[in-house]
């Protein structure tokens, strides 16, 4: 499974980004391979629009099963990800990678 978190930084101790669109990283956990990867999406940040729309046509590229990030989704990225087969889990908003990870595999967040 892999796993796509949105961040501030790119390692396990980086803190979660509450934002879905403009997040300024993504971190991608591939479990068969416990490999870590990252995507920066800082370039998003100054979009007016579709910021979005486009960090989910990143996640559609990257693949990932399960999205895990602190506020959600807007509608039309929303959409997109539900369409791509990609399940959103959202409150991890406050915590770190790691404790983002443990909390998704103890059921501790919300699907969005």
């Amino acid at each position: 499974m892999k796993i796509a978190f949105t961040t501030k930084g790119t390692e396990w101790d980086s803190q979660m980004d509450p934002r879905f669109g403009r997040a300024e990283w993504i971190v991608v956990y591939d479990e068969e391979n416990d490999k870590l990867s990252t995507i920066d999406n800082s370039d998003v940040a100054g979009e007016a629009h579709g910021a979005g729309p486009r960090t989910a046509q990143r996640l559609f590229e990257l693949e990932p099963n399960v999205l895990i990030t602190g506020n959600g989704p807007g509608g039309n990225a929303g959409t997109v990800l539900k369409e791509a087969g990609i399940v959103s889990y959202i409150g991890a908003g406050d915590m770190t990678v790691k404790e983002a990870f443990d909390a998704f595999k103890n059921d501790k967040l919300k699907k969005a």
